[in-house]
């Protein structure tokens, strides 16, 4: 492990060399390499987390480089699973990367997931959202939860054996699921926004921080920067 890499944050007393050697034997899981999957998957890499899981179905489009900062226009139509190992890997030799092009389905969700110590969520569906929610707390995985839309985004950390979950937040699932995935506009700034507070969440979780957003919801609103946390 490269010392001066990260003696950025290894001279913090939170992190220290103990916290660094934890988070280089720790795995994280990205489900949506998208505008918060971008900034999350920049972060983590950065931070020195030993394992990633990039997981997404989709290609990279012109439309998606206004807020999805990893990727570049030479790899419009490549799988973005590889377009962004490629831009992290080249960012952080030190990491290794699994790649999942095929998505998160109620087929391997278990399978996947069960593998990570911790899941970071920047997909654009109820569904997945839901799917995530369901193994993890079958599985006993902390997750992080993010989502946005026009100004605004909302974050939230849920841990295993938690009171309150995903569905206590979105009851009507059978509404929230049925919708199609996020196509609304939205400023490119949010996602870089709520993607590095994921990123921050998800390195909590692995170094046993305190202060995590467990039971409290925290909504972004940039048009007026605003910030408030909600009790959940």
């Amino acid at each position: 492990m490269d010392n001066g890499r990260y003696a950025r944050q290894t001279v913090l007393p939170q992190i220290g060399e103990r916290g660094q050697q934890r988070l280089a034997a720790s795995a994280a899981l990205i489900v949506g390499l998208g505008g918060l999957g971008c900034p999350a998957g920049l972060y983590l890499a950065g931070a020195g987390v030993g394992r990633l899981g990039l997981c997404d179905p989709d290609a990279v489009s012109l439309s998606n480089l206004q807020r999805q900062t990893l990727y570049s226009e030479a790899q419009v139509g490549k799988p973005k699973t590889e377009a962004a190992r490629e831009r992290l890997s080249a960012l952080n030799n030190e990491v290794a990367f699994e790649l999942y092009p095929e998505g998160l389905t109620a087929e391997n969700a278990a399978r996947i997931i069960g593998g990570y110590d911790v899941v970071v969520d920047c997909c654009d569906n109820f569904a997945t959202r839901y799917l995530i929610a369901d193994t993890c707390r079958e599985l006993g995985k902390p997750w992080v939860h993010g989502t946005i839309g026009q100004f605004h985004g909302q974050v939230a950390t849920f841990m295993p054996g938690a009171p309150t979950g995903y569905a206590d937040l979105y009851p009507d699932r059978e509404e929230m699921a049925s919708r199609p995935a996020a196509s609304g506009g939205v400023l490119g700034a949010v996602p870089g926004v709520v993607g590095a507070l994921e990123a921050a969440e998800a390195l909590k979780v692995l170094l046993g921080m305190d202060g995590t957003l467990a039971g409290r919801l925290l909504t972004v609103d940039l048009a007026t920067m605003t910030f408030n946390t909600l009790e959940l």
